[in-house]
């Protein structure tokens, strides 16, 4: 089954009309996108885009050959042309299957939000599901083409919009490490080029430009996800969410705070208020500095934030903040403790993001037990993005991926 994408981009296209921001103007070239639409074989059109004839003939294809049209939601961007001689538009009920001429068989999936998705089937059992954008799937229990339907080879959805669509699709079975996973009906909350990219690339999706042709079930071009990933940033960079981000299309993350509570600190806890909740409903939360055992299970992705707080129990429990107690015993006993978190996370067979502070480059302490643990966590920084696939840098919310 071969599909092109007429449009990659939201009901308004990208850029937006008349939009003055910074995404919208350097969303050009490759970059610029038509409202989403996808052409199945030349014979099933999902969705419309301005002047689809035109764009199916840039794409080197032709739309004369469709046998059946059909709209998964409102379009209430650019006015769409209703292309002459070809079946009328229609939105198929809910659970509805349709059987094409061409031996495509279509079936209408149930929805969270206003919008019909569109499981199709092509004539050798290739599958695909198209969904519309700002929606995921509904009822999903298990797979959502019925029992022993498997996984999808291709899955094409709003992933920077609704990355917990694609966690439900995951965490039903229907979305694997096999699956080609699409980024559809971009918009302009993310800048386009590298940054977008980089952000599907972190949920295990891409991107294609406008007119691309791709075939159903090939495998090369779907990203690796790392296993380990290092964030690095300063106070209030960003890095937390850049580390949430990560994963918010992954289900059942196991979210690792490391700081506890603090009695009668409002200022603590309004920040742990406000991490939890920016965090997906479905995720858990382990408040404990007692790595290892968690690393050494087996289990879904952690979220470790953060480090910088590990490390001040660590050089709690080792003594470390007297000058006495660190020449006397205190320096090995944390690096023992270093040790044995390091080993933890290069022998991991989980999926890894952890959180650390950059704390190098700005004023140094005026205190020795300051400048110690500013020394020790640069140390444990560079142990730990030794062990990682993936180390990025967060500054002004911007990642800069060092490794």
């Amino acid at each position: 089954m071969e599909i092109t994408l007429l449009g990659t981009g939201a009901p308004e296209g990208l850029p937006r009309p008349d939009c003055p921001c910074a995404s919208c103007a350097t969303a050009t070239g490759d970059e610029a996108r038509a409202a989403t639409a996808l052409l199945v074989d030349g014979a099933v059109l999902l969705d419309l885009t301005p002047g689809p004839a035109f764009a199916a003939a840039r794409a080197g294809r032709s739309i004369a050959g469709v046998r059946q049209v059909l709209l998964s939601h409102p379009h209430d961007g650019p006015a769409v042309e209703f292309p002459a001689g070809l079946p009328a538009p229609v939105r198929v009920p809910d659970g509805r299957e349709l059987s094409v001429i061409s031996g495509h068989r279509v079936r209408a999936v149930a929805l969270d939000a206003p919008g019909t998705g569109y499981e199709v089937t092509g004539p050798e059992g290739e599958r695909l599901l198209y969904l519309p954008p700002g929606t995921a799937p509904a009822g999903l229990n298990g797979p959502a083409g019925g029992p022993g339907s498997g996984p999808y080879d291709m899955v094409l959805l709003d992933v920077l919009g609704r990355p917990d669509a694609l966690a439900r699709l995951r965490g039903a079975g229907v979305v694997t490490a096999t699956t080609d996973v699409l980024g559809v009906h971009v918009d302009h909350d993310v800048p386009p080029g590298p940054e977008l990219h980089r952000r599907l690339a972190t949920a295990g999706a891409r991107a294609v430009p406008d007119g691309t042709t791709l075939v159903v079930g090939d495998y090369h071009a779907v990203p690796d996800l790392p296993r380990r990933t290092l964030v690095l940033g300063g106070a209030r960079s960003g890095k937390s969410v850049e580390a949430e981000r990560r994963l918010e299309s992954f289900p059942d993350v196991l979210y690792v705070a490391t700081g506890g509570t603090r009695e009668g600190d409002a200022d603590w806890a309004a920040r742990v208020a406000l991490h939890r909740d920016r965090r997906p409903g479905s995720w858990r939360t382990a408040e404990t500095c007692d790595l290892v055992p968690l690393l050494a299970a087996d289990g879904p992705p952690l979220l470790i934030d953060c480090l910088a707080l590990w490390l001040t129990d660590a050089m709690d429990s080792a003594g470390a903040w007297s000058d006495e107690t660190w020449e006397g015993g205190g320096r090995e006993a944390l690096a023992a403790r270093v040790a044995e978190l390091v080993a933890a996370v290069r022998a991991t067979r989980r999926t890894v993001v952890a959180v650390s502070n950059e704390v190098g480059s700005g004023i140094v302490p005026a205190t020795p037990s300051g400048r110690r643990f500013r020394d020790e966590l640069g140390r444990l920084n560079v142990l730990l993005g030794g062990q990682c696939e993936q180390v990025v840098l967060v500054v002004a919310g911007q990642a800069l991926p060092l490794r």
